[in-house]
Order: C-alpha cells, then structure tokens, then sequence
C-alpha cells in the first residue's frame, strides 16, 4: 500500500534536473521573475543614465550644497529642484561620462520646488517625460542621480502612494507629490524618478530624515507646467487675491447660523491697494468660507483653489461680512 508524502505537490510543473541538481519549477520561475526585473532595470539605467547630470556651485561662485538634474531637451535644458539651485544664476554640470558644462539658471520656482537649467552644450541625450497621472501603487520606479556626490547611483522601489502634499520653501503646499521606495540621500535632490520604460515620472525632492523608505519626489506633470510657464513667460504666473490672511475659529453660534460644514474660515486680514481683492469688494475683517462652493478652512485651501481654477475664468468667493453672507465674484486681470 502507498502512502502519500504531504510534502510533495498533489499537481503542478515537473522538477528539472540540473546536472546533479534538481531545481524546483518554483525556483525556475521566480529566476525568470527575478531576469525579467534586472533586465529592465539595466535597460532603464543604460538609457536614463546619460541624461541625468550632477550639479554643483559654478567656480568663483557663493558656495553651496550639491545636488542632481535630468536633460530634458537636446538643446541643453535640463530640470532639478530649487533647493538645490539655492538662488544662483549659474551651476555647473557633470555628465554621466564625466564632461563638465557651464549651466545657466533659466528660471527658479520655490513653489515647487522645481528649476529649469540650460547646459552650454548642444546634441546632448535628454529623458523623456512620462504621465504621472496615470502612475499606480506599487509599480516599479527607479531613482538616479548623485547622492553625497557618487555620481550615477541608481535604485529601485516601488510608488507607495500617490497624492502627497509638500511645504514648499515659500510656505505653499507642493500638490500631488509622488511617495516611493527607492532610497534616496541627500545629492538626489533634482534627480530623475523614472518607470520600467525610461520615462520621468518625478523629481526626486526630499527624504524624512531617520525614516526608511520614505521618498518624494515632484511629479512630472507638475514638473513639465512649471518649466513650460518659465520657458514662456520667465516665471510661474500664479493668480493672487491679494490680501493676507490667517486661519480663525468660528463661534458654534456662527456656524448654526449660516449653516457652515466647518467651524474654521480664513480671515482677511489685510487687503492690498490695487489688488484684484480690493477690486473686487472683498474688505479687511471679511471671513472667507467658500471659494466656488469649496470649502475653504484653511490658506492651503485657498492657494489650492487658485492654483486648480482654469485660467481667466472668474471664481465666486463666499464670505461672511457682520452678520451676513456675500458672494463676490473675483475678475482677474490679464
């Protein structure tokens, strides 16, 4: 009589000889597994890698840190963060081969963190941008750059969320920031974050210090509007009300009054002379509760609102003024 081993597979693929070895099929198929991901990571890195430049203070220059950057047309523009620019007009690049080129700061956006560069050279490999709209949770991506100045470092991980927000070094929130895996150090700031086929879908920007894969980087598609706004019209146009604000908590009376979802609003409390605010009727002391029938809580909200709104097209801010409730429609200006 037989007795069955519970050790051994009731089904599935034969073992295969190996010489003197038998290799288990699940072994088989995790090698190939395994092939088909070095395989795209080396094909990744052997065509990323030419495009992706290291950064430092140009010579005579005020001293600075250092830090990374991706060419992103043939011509010589390039892309990294603006902290690593750090408020210079010129820099200087070295390329995966080693040459080194003068770069010019074409224009500097603290907003987001991101810096347009153009290398004085020509014909030069440049990285193609991909959708970081369409990035997903847990898809392979891979970070370059240069961290404590190794030049042309790599390594992999994967997107672990989607939708992060950022403190820009000008106090706004940076939208829609990408978190990830792949370990980064300080000298990847401004480095590429790329998919399995080559493409940018981020600008490495920041690290949690003492934390462990935990990584951002700024998306692409942030990174492509603000080098086109530069490119264009030499800074990033951003709509501004024009007043100054803060955060205040309403009185619960107040709230069941004017039946508000939040007890916060955002207090102006100072209008600018000349400014659209002004023209628009909007006073010192207004509470402002609702931009086109969005909550407004706090002045991250409001940038928010104004950064997303479609470009000329009138907004309807929602305030209360005493013991009323005002809508005041926001015309901007060319």
């Amino acid at each position: 009589m037989s007795v069955h081993n519970p050790f051994q597979p009731l089904s599935g693929p034969t073992d295969r000889n190996d010489g003197n070895r038998q290799v288990p099929a699940s072994a088989r198929g995790d090698a190939e597994i395994l092939d088909a991901y070095s395989e795209a990571v080396i094909h990744v890195v052997e065509t990323v890698s030419p495009t992706v430049i290291s950064l430092s203070g140009a010579a005579g220059g005020p001293a600075a840190g250092s830090g990374s950057g991706v060419i992103i047309s043939r011509d010589g523009l390039a892309i990294t963060n603006s902290h690593v620019v750090g408020g210079r007009h010129k820099m200087l690049a070295e390329t995966d081969d080693g040459d080194r080129i003068d770069a010019t700061v074409v224009g500097d956006d603290p907003a987001t963190d991101i810096a347009v560069l153009r290398l004085s050279a020509r014909d030069l490999p440049s990285a193609e941008f991909g959708e970081s709209a369409a990035a997903r949770v847990g898809q392979l991506v891979i970070a370059m750059g240069s961290p404590l100045g190794l030049h042309s470092s790599v390594s992999t991980g994967v997107v672990s969320a989607l939708g992060r927000t950022l403190r820009g070094n000008d106090g706004r929130l940076i939208e829609n920031i990408i978190q990830h895996t792949a370990p980064i150090n300080p000298g990847n700031s401004g480095g590429p974050l790329v998919d399995s086929r080559g493409r940018v879908l981020g600008v490495n920007t920041a690290i949690i210090a003492l934390a462990q894969g935990l990584g951002f980087a700024v998306s692409s598609n942030t990174a492509k509007w603000v080098a086109a706004e530069i490119l264009e019209h030499g800074r990033v146009r951003r709509r501004q009300l024009g007043v100054v604000a803060a955060v205040e908590r309403l009185p619960r009376a107040m709230v069941r009054e004017f039946d508000l979802l939040s007890d916060q609003a955002v207090r102006v409390v100072e209008v600018s002379p000349g400014g659209v605010a002004q023209k628009s009727g909007i006073r010192s002391n207004d509470l402002i509760v609702a931009i086109n029938d969005r909550l407004i809580t706090s002045v991250d909200d409001v940038h928010r609102l104004l950064a997303s709104a479609p470009a000329h097209t009138a907004l309807t801010v929602t305030l209360i003024r005493g013991h009323s409730k005002h809508d005041v429609e926001i015309a901007w200006l060319p």
